[in-house]
């Protein structure tokens, strides 16, 4: 309105015809240029809508000339995994094939098991097979960078997380594909009576708390996150996440092919993720997902279950690897007595947005029944975070039954929005309010934890709860279809507490039954285990044995010992005792002469003592002695976080002349998640739409000005 009043009052000497077609001409053209406008914002808009997300900035991939476009690589995964006893073996392969006309980088990041051993890469072109190896991480990015500038085929893959890794494939030909194979080791979980293995296919986006900085990088970024103060290498851990609907109807599928020998009868197979095609004959069995591939978002879970009676006390595996005797053993205690001690359980729940959907449903369900297990005579508080953090009580009630009925419409109301701000909720789930004097006799303190671990600030969290800990006992219960089990089972063991995750809804009576189950009472604490000397067995010499863990930690209900040794040949006894309930003490003896064959301990055996030593420089506040883990990695054919594989063909293949681009793949979207969580390149902001928007309202605003005028004139 003061526009059009100042456009007039420029126009003082005009006679009133003049007057006139002046005021039709700027009525003409404002309208027309309102009319425009509004046709070229409905398909920003349109464009800003058609995902279903709300958040702002999440746009799809756009072309040069803003045409929307696929990702140009086509990514294809095979598992194949090979179960012995109690460890697995794999053998992933990834084909990237360049759908475009150009030459092209591809970039992945991907996760694995948090507790996987990265042994092997080789890299397929053709007919040719290029056996990668394992460098120094610096070493191996230098090789990486210099063949990928001479147009030669290359692969690396680098390790962000424990659980969280980058593949690097360079110069693949327009429409050719070249395919990754890596291979990879994990143990067996055995809780319970039910051994399970997990396959991760996808990641939820980890919240990246901090202020960003400023200085370039270190790492290789290329995600949507910005590096803060606290998560440097976010960019690294953040890659963009989409629909299915959003890549090639042929792209982020995976064949799995399980073949497990249990070395017991199995009574049955089963998976609380996907439907199963089953071969059973007696205690070998072939699995795979129903209908051949699946889709790469969620979890594959596969549990068996032996025969009744059948259930393991006590296992012990050999292998000799380079003139040097491992063993493995697993140990499975008694029963807990039945004594029950009085608890102040204090629950912990994540209800920040990357929990919204069937997360937020699913922790809500754990919470209440972890209220049904409270007995009157104990305490307990709920809190829950996002941002910011919310207790329900000042400090821990009794749990009578107008308390309870407060908690239950409590979490009943719960949803989820907001950032994953953990550190204050940890502190105030962990805080005292009373002297330890004042602790009423035997009284147990423990916090649940229900999460989706989604965060990129892991290791400042361990620390914290190490040094807030106290008396208490932390247990994690991970939500979600793809939750971060490496930060649930480090913050268990931190915590000195047992870990559990949940799939999906119908997965939640079983695994919360045992966990709580589990938390009456430590079945063991004060446990000893001693192996025979090598003199008692005939090993090596005398300082070359260790045995890892080196602290076992308390036992639970329904959860074995493991333990690796090197330096003991199988013989001797190995001799395992603790503290019961009550004060009994427990021992058991187990001949190593039984054990089995087994490959892969030496392996197991290197990457539990690397995080050994990155346990041990958190705890100092040292760095990590870097050269000996370096050392010891490339010297076991391990990846670490100082090393790397990398593999190079000896022949270039793109021409020099021929541009390169760089094609970050997505990983799709986790099952079950909110909208709000996608994560698409910002290729473009709604900055155009609003900048539009506020146009069209002026324009329209003038010519409403100007039809207002004439009309009273």
């Amino acid at each position: 309105m003061m526009l059009s009043g100042s456009l007039f009052k420029l126009t003082p000497t005009l006679t009133d015809n003049q007057h006139r077609r002046l005021r039709r001409l700027f009525e003409g053209i404002s309208l027309w240029l309102a009319v425009l406008l509004m046709l070229f914002v409905h398909p920003l808009y349109a464009e800003a809508r058609q995902d279903g997300t709300e958040s702002a900035g999440l746009l799809r991939f756009v072309d040069d000339g803003g045409r929307w476009q696929e990702p140009a690589i086509i990514l294809d995964s095979e598992f194949d995994v090979r179960v012995n006893g109690l460890i697995a073996e794999s053998r992933l392969s990834r084909r990237f094939r360049n759908a475009s006309d150009r030459w092209r980088e591809g970039v992945f990041v991907f996760p694995l098991p948090d507790n996987a051993s990265v042994y092997g890469l080789t890299m397929k072109v053709g007919e040719r097979t290029i056996v990668g190896k394992v460098r120094p991480r610096a070493e191996a990015r230098k090789t990486y960078e210099t063949a990928k500038a001479s147009g030669r085929h290359a692969a690396s893959v680098e390790q962000q997380r424990s659980n969280l890794f980058t593949a690097r494939v360079a110069n693949i030909p327009p429409g050719k594909t070249i395919a990754v194979e890596l291979r990879f080791q994990q143990p067996v979980d055995y809780r319970s009576g039910v051994f399970e293995l997990r396959l991760p296919t996808t990641l939820m986006p980890r919240y990246i708390p901090g202020k960003p900085i400023t200085e370039q990088p270190q790492e290789w970024q290329g995600g949507w996150a910005v590096p803060t103060d606290e998560v440097p290498d976010a960019g690294a851990i953040s890659p963009y996440t989409v629909r299915a609907g959003d890549v090639s109807d042929i792209s982020h599928r995976a064949s799995i092919r399980m073949a497990i020998d249990a070395g017991l009868p199995l009574a049955r197979v089963f998976s609380p993720t996907h439907r199963l095609e089953t071969r059973l004959d007696g205690q070998k069995v072939e699995v795979q997902p129903e209908g051949g591939k699946m889709l790469m978002n969620r979890d594959f879970v596969v549990r068996w279950q032996p025969m009744a009676g059948q259930e393991p006390t006590a296992a012990v595996f050999h292998q000799r690897w380079h003139e040097k005797d491992y063993l493995m053993a697993m140990v499975v205690p008694g029963k807990a007595s039945g004594r029950v001690l009085p608890r102040e359980l204090v629950f912990v729940i994540d209800t920040s947005g990357s929990m919204a959907g069937e997360s937020i449903r699913q922790a809500r369900s754990a919470l209440q029944r972890g209220l049904n297990t409270l007995r009157p005579n104990d305490r307990f508080n709920v809190i829950r975070f996002n941002s910011q953090t919310h207790a329900l009580f000042m400090q821990p009630e009794m749990a009578n039954g107008n308390n309870l009925a407060r908690a239950r419409g409590y979490v009943d109301r719960l949803h989820a929005d907001g950032g994953t701000e953990m550190a204050p909720a940890l502190a105030m789930a962990l805080q005292t309010q009373e002297s330890q004097s004042e602790k009423p006799a035997g009284l147990v303190r423990q916090v649940v934890f229900i999460t989706d671990g989604a965060v990129g600030n892991e290791a400042a969290l361990f620390d914290q709860i190490r040094q807030q800990l106290g008396d208490r006992r932390l247990f994690t219960v991970g939500i979600g279809s793809a939750p971060n089990m490496h930060f649930m089972r480090e913050a268990a063991r931190w915590g000195r507490g047992v870990y559990t995750s949940i799939q999906d809804a119908s997965d939640v009576s079983g695994p919360l039954e045992a966990l709580f189950s589990a938390m009456e009472a430590p079945v063991l604490t004060d446990i000893q285990v001693q192996w025979p000397s090598p003199a008692e067995s005939g090993g090596g010499a005398v300082n070359s044995t260790e045995s890892l863990p080196a602290r076992p930690g308390d036992l639970f209900q329904g959860a074995p010992l493991v333990q690796v040794t090197q330096g003991v040949a199988p013989a001797g006894l190995l001799k395992v005792s603790g503290k019961l309930p009550g004060g009994k003490i427990w021992e058991r003896s187990l001949d190593l002469q039984q054990a089995a064959s087994a490959s892969g301990l030496h392996r197991h055996w290197a990457r539990e003592k690397i995080d050994s030593l990155l346990d041990e420089a958190k705890t100092s506040g040292q760095e990590p002695d870097k050269p000996f883990i370096t050392a010891l990695a490339t010297g076991h054919g391990l990846m670490s976080p100082y090393t790397s594989f990398v593999a190079v063909d000896a022949t270039p293949a793109r021409p020099i002349s021929e541009p390169l681009a760089t094609d970050s793949l997505p990983t799709l979207l986790p099952a079950g998640s909110a909208s709000s969580m996608l994560r698409y390149p910002q290729t473009a902001t709604i900055a155009p739409l609003l900048t539009a928007l506020g146009l069209t309202g002026l324009m329209f605003a003038v010519a409403i000005g100007l039809l207002q005028r004439r009309t009273t004139a």
